[in-house]
């Protein structure tokens, strides 16, 4: 196949799909239709392209496409594949243009699952978000039958625990926002899209497997794709229903409270080892705890998991502290967004609410930027922990509420860390916790290191914080862009109603972040007036806080994706610091996947493992 990249036509000679109007849970009838695209005209550019008539192309199958507004009159960006009436006629065309920068041969982009072997040994994928649904997925796939332990609920009864939070104020610490089937990234925008290296087209993969599962047509070919709450429910219960038929096994309300190591052998680098034999965990809702034998365990954790990362810690699991950022939320009139994106193009069915991504270097030294942008959707409570208020952004598959939202967030350095005090890790652990892991950053700092749980501690203290400026009942501090410029707190609202439930407390949000990073916002908010129009729009508005933008950690793993102490381990996804997003972690899980599945064959391992024990610090 020859694949061909910008080809441009004018937005007016393309068809309009209506199908991005409905957001219906399940697969809707506009979804299974073909989706509409302007098939001739393509082929007549192509054709031209190559030099050919277009009576030679046989079948022409649009793969990307994208919007370009950097002029007056938009154009749509097309890459396609195509073959030939003659195929034989593909090479010496590829030979004619192979100094062309938009002509080439269409890349393979087909998955293959590796081969396996038969073996009774059932791995274990503890998380059921994006991550862990695509390991579970391909374990299943090869004939691993995998068990998955998800803490959380199904995704349906997540969804009911978690309106309660939004419309009575009322949290379930195990069913929110973080913790349930299908991750955190079910309560998103359900975006598509990442900046990974993805050589192998493993993105592909998860987009398919999404669309087997019910999702939209459109993710495969759209520059941003996103999928949205409402359908998202419908396609993660379809991956749990296909898993479960090849022999997988999906536990809920299932919390892993320890991991069960043997010594091993020291790593290369000289260090204590360790081995998998099993995990202990504690059905929620029985309130039993039991063990469960495994050797190969995925740890496909999301960010927020932050007892396990402290259990993880005390058993000697080898982790680092890493960057991530904190922020706010801002809204504006979607209306304002797109007429400053796509000009007199702005309500065209088929470009829908437009999105933005900012970036400001300050003169600080911080970096703010603009973060997970949900085009015509609301500011959400995403709290897993009580006391503590965290905002996020969801849009549904049609992007139509009134505003735009998206995450203003600065960057955090580990050498910030080196501010925390005794007290303030006592407030993030508890008395004696606390005051074991300070003595512990002390000491790790004195070897230019930083503790694994100090970013944790940055969190939980500004979240605390942002509590008690919404007045203590799950409300978020707010403030006016124009008076958060002005340095005033705010009275009333203006033009722009925000989204946030259970509500939003008006006043100053001075003290809701570190010093640095309300500078370097106040410093990039007028900047970004320039370049979107009305951005700095005095009646927007600012939502605090935005901490869980990624994992404060990460667990290291080597090139067969173990721990790096403890074999076995298979640490994976956003909360272990390898992915930022549903579609990173999708492709993550399945790197993961597919190592496993090559260790289990390596050792021949059969049969129950034996019992053991855990090391403490």
């Amino acid at each position: 196949m020859i694949r061909i990249t910008e080809l441009k036509l004018p937005l007016s000679t393309l068809p309009v799909d209506a199908r991005r109007a409905t957001d219906a849970p399940a697969e809707t009838d506009l979804d299974r239709l073909p989706v509409a695209h302007p098939l001739a005209a393509l082929t007549q550019l192509s054709a031209q392209a190559l030099d050919i008539a277009p009576e030679q192309i046989a079948q022409l199958q649009v793969f990307k496409r994208s919007f370009d507004a950097r002029k007056v009159d938009l154009m749509a960006a097309y890459i396609v594949d195509l073959t030939l009436t003659q195929p034989e006629q593909e090479a010496a065309l590829l030979k004619q243009f192979a100094k062309h920068p938009h002509i080439g041969a269409s890349p393979d982009t087909t998955y293959r699952l590796p081969n396996t072997l038969p073996n009774e040994e059932r791995p274990v994928v503890v998380g059921f978000g994006p991550c862990g649904i695509f390991a579970a997925l391909l374990l299943a796939q090869m004939g691993l039958r995998p068990i998955v332990l998800e803490r959380g609920k199904s995704v349906r009864q997540r969804t009911q625990d978690t309106w309660g939070l939004w419309r009575k104020q009322v949290l379930q610490p195990e069913s929110n926002v973080q913790f349930g089937e299908g991750g955190a990234g079910t309560f998103s925008d359900g975006k598509l899209y990442s900046q990974i290296k993805d050589p192998r087209h493993l993105g592909r993969k998860v987009m398919q497997e999404f669309v087997k599962a019910g999702a939209p047509a459109d993710i495969l070919f759209e520059a941003h794709p996103h999928i949205g709450t409402f359908k998202l429910v419908k396609v993660v219960e379809h991956m749990r229903e296909h898993i479960v038929a090849l022999g997988g096994e999906i536990r809920f309300e299932q919390r892993v409270v320890d991991v069960l190591l043997q010594e091993d052998s020291p790593n290369r680098l000289g260090v204590q080892g360790w081995r998998m034999q099993g995990l202990s965990v504690l059905n929620q809702a029985t309130g039993e705890t039991y063990e469960l034998p495994a050797r190969h365990v995925v740890m496909a954790l999301g960010h927020s998991s932050r007892d396990t990362f402290a259990m993880l810690w005390a058993r000697r699991v080898a982790m680092e502290a890493k960057p991530f950022s904190v922020g706010f939320r801002i809204e504006h009139p979607q209306g304002l967004i797109d007429r400053a994106r796509w000009g007199r193009h702005a309500g065209h069915a088929l470009l829908g609410a437009a999105d933005y991504k900012l970036v400001h270097h300050a003169q600080n030294g911080r970096t703010a930027y603009s973060f997970c942008m949900c085009p015509g959707g609301t500011v959400v409570a995403a709290t897993s922990e009580a006391g503590r208020v965290v905002t996020n952004g969801m849009s549904q598959y049609s992007r139509n509420e009134r505003n735009a939202n998206a995450g203003v967030v600065v960057g955090i350095d580990p050498t910030d860390f080196s501010r925390l005090t005794l007290e303030h890790w006592q407030a993030a652990f508890g008395g004696a916790d606390g005051a074991l892991y300070a003595q512990e950053a002390t000491q790790l700092e004195g070897q230019g290191q930083f503790h694994p749980l100090s970013g944790i501690v940055l969190q939980r203290r500004l979240e605390s914080g942002a509590y008690q400026l919404g007045g203590g009942t799950y409300k978020a501090p707010g403030q006016l862009v124009g008076d958060f410029i002005k340095g005033q707190a705010s009275q009333a609202l203006g033009s722009v109603l925000p989204s946030y439930k259970p509500g939003v407390k008006l006043g100053s949000l001075e003290s809701a972040l570190p010093t640095y990073a309300i500078e370097a916002l106040r410093e990039a908010l007028p900047v970004w007036g320039k370049k979107i129009k009305g951005f700095d729009l005095p009646d927007a508005v600012l939502t605090g806080v935005e901490t869980r933008t990624s994992s404060p950690l990460r667990i290291p793993r080597g090139d067969d994706c173990q721990s790096l102490n403890v074999r076995g381990l298979f640490p994976a996804g956003e909360g272990a610091g390898y992915a930022g997003g549903i579609l990173s972690a999708g492709v993550d899980g399945i790197k993961v996947a597919e190592a496993l599945a090559l260790d289990v064959m390596l050792s021949g391992m059969q049969g129950a493992p034996t019992r053991a024990h855990s090391p403490v610090l």
